[in-house]
């Protein structure tokens, strides 16, 4: 028995994700991710109490993927620029190929909902930018990297990029790849960063 609640709950968020790539933008019922799912909606709150719940398990989803693979390679690459640009990547493939999360993340899908869902996914960036400022810090002292601004304004820049596509993405109706043509994007970034 204690075997299927995970795959049931998996099933829900499954769901949800579908039902956010599918029609970006529409509001999400219980009623709705219930009929999809094929349980009732007494069924869903067995496993989520709440909406709420359903989204902050997306978004812890999210924040394990790409936190989890962001600290290998903070741990496998010395050269600074390197860990930036494959962190930058990183994200940018993983919304890539979680196109429901996007809306999740920046906050489309929450609209309506409750104004502390929406800064709980913003923690999302916020704990990205400060990796980047941590990066860029660590670049200077390291291996003696002077970058044009400071780490704090570097940081920002490269969040702008990242924020940006993955926003396109969305906006998009999944049709912009974020990925799209990073190399040359990239040497912009590294060029505006480092000089």
């Amino acid at each position: 028995m204690t075997d299927q609640k995970p795959s049931r709950r998996e099933a829900i968020l499954h769901a949800l994700v579908a039902l956010l790539e599918n029609d970006p933008g529409a509001r999400i019922t219980t009623a709705g991710l219930a009929r999809t799912v094929g349980v009732t909606e007494a069924a869903l709150y067995r496993h989520f109490p709440s909406k709420r719940k359903m989204f902050e398990a997306l978004i812890e989803f999210a924040e394990e993927a790409v936190f989890s693979r962001c600290q290998l390679i903070l741990q496998e690459q010395e050269d600074v620029r390197t860990r930036l640009k494959q962190l930058v990547h990183l994200v940018l493939v993983f919304a890539e190929r979680n196109p429901g999360l996007c809306c999740v993340l920046t906050g489309d899908a929450l609209m309506g909902e409750n104004a502390s869902l929406r800064k709980r996914a913003s923690q999302f960036f916020e704990r990205l930018e400060t990796q980047v400022r941590q990066a860029l810090k660590e670049g200077e002292i390291r291996q003696g990297l002077r970058p044009r601004t400071s780490a704090a304004r570097g940081a920002d820049f490269i969040m702008v990029f990242v924020e940006g596509r993955i926003q396109r993405f969305v906006r998009s109706s999944f049709a912009r790849a974020p990925s799209g043509d990073f190399e040359e994007a990239w040497a912009l970034i590294a060029e505006g960063t480092w000089g």
